[in-house]
């Protein structure tokens, strides 16, 4: 399965910390957001992704050229006109192919329990094209670290996902997800959001959800949200980077 990484933004909410760097570049307690992203999908067995790039482009190429992770980058770039989610995603798909893909937003990552078995696995494990369009994973609010928002989803006995509303007990749509690139048919590569296709998956009954387990999930958006992260981190353990072994 390969990815894509949507890490085109341009964090404006944590200036001035983003004045200078793109936000994937950020580090978080030593480690840039982009590599905890790439560590993530290398342990699920992703060995592939797609980066988009706008804000400050040219040093995520550089990072991602000098980067000696087991995961093979290759940048689609948005340099002339940033598309949103949606409409990167679109502009990818040449590089993605025709299989299902996960996508990960490069502002979150969770740190799982020691012996788990890797949530991005998790995912493609659950995935069942007949019946889904679109699975995503969510996270209690509990476990949900420098998050300032409100509920993203609920989710249904039969893995079914609705749109929170005013529910009470919901969740925290984590940034991951599993998509065919069937619902982008007849897209153009414009600006849009990714929502859209959320929408039309619950209306026509093929967005699920897969609840994250055992670990907690991190977003950065503002100062606020990265000192509250490193804090977390610091008391509960981080993760260590991932090495691929071919022995």
């Amino acid at each position: 399965m390969r990815a894509m990484v949507l890490a085109a933004g341009f964090g404006k909410r944590l200036r001035p910390i983003t004045l200078e760097r793109p936000k994937p570049l950020v580090s978080v307690a030593g480690r840039t957001l982009l590599d905890r992203t790439l560590d993530q999908l290398g342990r699920g067995g992703v060995r592939s992704a797609v980066v988009n790039i706008h804000y400050l482009g040219e040093q995520m190429i550089a990072h991602a050229d000098a980067s000696d992770h087991p995961v093979q980058i290759t940048i689609s770039d948005e340099s002339d006109a940033i598309l949103e989610t949606g409409g990167g995603i679109v502009k990818a798909l040449p590089l993605l192919g025709n299989a299902p893909f996960v996508s990960l937003n490069a502002d979150t990552f969770w740190v799982e329990r020691a012996g788990s078995k890797p949530t991005i696995a998790r995912m493609a494990a659950c995935f069942d094209a007949a019946e889904m369009d679109m699975l995503v994973l969510v996270c209690p609010p509990d476990k949900a670290i420098g998050h300032s928002g409100g509920l993203d989803f609920v989710v249904a006995a039969d893995g079914k996902v609705e749109r929170a509303g005013d529910a009470h007990d919901g969740y925290v749509y984590a940034g991951a997800a599993i998509l065919n690139p069937a619902i982008f048919e007849g897209a153009d590569p414009i600006p849009h959001s990714l929502n859209q296709y959320f929408d039309r998956a619950i209306k026509s009954g093929r967005l699920f959800g897969m609840t994250l387990e055992n670990a907690f999930w991190y977003t950065i958006s503002t100062p606020e949200s990265l000192k509250a992260v490193e804090a977390h981190l610091r008391e509960h353990g981080d993760m260590a980077p991932f090495v691929h072994d071919d022995s």
